[in-house]
């Protein structure tokens, strides 16, 4: 039988740990989020933040803004004491060039997301793939690590940080001419496209470890789950959930660093 590395479960226990921190701090924690536009995919991960934060007891703002307004937006946020933490929600509807400037416009100290080279917090994704993998006791050691996707959400950060680990990494995107051989004898395949089915279990070697933190569409042809080998995420309530508990780590270690 397949094992599945059930994120969703793990979030659970992290989110009550969470709530007992918030309890102890002198001050609430506040989490702005900025947007450019609603998209329905923005409307659900805002959704899933905001009744994270309620659940532990953390406010959280957010801003549907214009492009003409955004970066003032930002600006004003950064200057207010009351913010502890601020994230720009990706993606922006064909403005790839703006959204850099926004991500680059928060202030390091309030970067939750850690997408800026500056912040002081680690990426949210990349961070919640490797407790996921943790809570499961799975090891990458030894094993080729193939990251598909260098985005700068998840495959490059990711990537960096297990280059700098030690780990065997192959740095994968759309310019791979051959995926499939690629792929051919990664021991772990961690994977960020957002193209449906874009890996088959015929590209995916005996014991693999499959990782897909492909939001919101899954990167996993169906034909992976009904391998019993592999190590695998489930899409959704793999890598997401954990994302978000993630991202309220670095902003409760945030509010600690300013109230002690």
């Amino acid at each position: 039988m397949t094992k599945l590395l059930a994120g969703k479960d793990v979030a659970g226990f992290i989110q009550e740990r969470h709530a007992q921190t918030v309890r102890g701090l002198l001050v609430a924690p506040k989490l702005a989020i900025v947007r450019q536009g609603a998209t329905p995919a923005t409307d659900a991960y805002l959704r899933v933040k905001k009744q994270y934060g309620a659940d532990i007891g953390v406010m959280v703002d957010t801003y549907t803004e214009a492009p003409a307004d955004l970066m003032a937006r930002i600006a004003a946020l950064n200057a207010d004491p009351s913010v502890t933490g601020i994230i720009v929600q990706l993606p922006f509807a064909d403005q790839p060039d703006l959204a850099e400037q926004a991500l680059a416009a928060v202030a390091p100290a309030k970067d939750v997301d850690g997408l800026s080279p500056h912040s002081p917090f680690e990426a949210a994704t990349p961070k919640a793939i490797l407790w996921l993998l943790a809570a499961y006791n799975v090891d990458l050691s030894g094993r080729r690590i193939a990251v598909v996707g260098q985005g700068r959400l998840v495959g490059a950060p990711l990537a960096d940080r297990l280059d700098a680990s030690g780990h065997d990494v192959a740095r994968l995107d759309e310019h791979t001419p051959n995926l499939a051989a690629a792929l051919h004898d990664a021991g772990a395949i961690i994977t960020a496209t957002g193209q449906p089915g874009l890996i088959t279990s015929a590209m995916v070697a005996d014991g693999a470890i499959v990782v897909d933190a492909a939001s919101p569409r899954s990167d996993l042809a169906r034909d992976l789950f009904d391998r019993a080998d592999l190590i695998i995420t489930p899409n959704p309530g793999g890598v997401g959930p954990m994302t978000v508990a993630s991202l309220f780590d670095n902003l409760l270690i945030a509010a600690q660093t300013r109230h002690p």
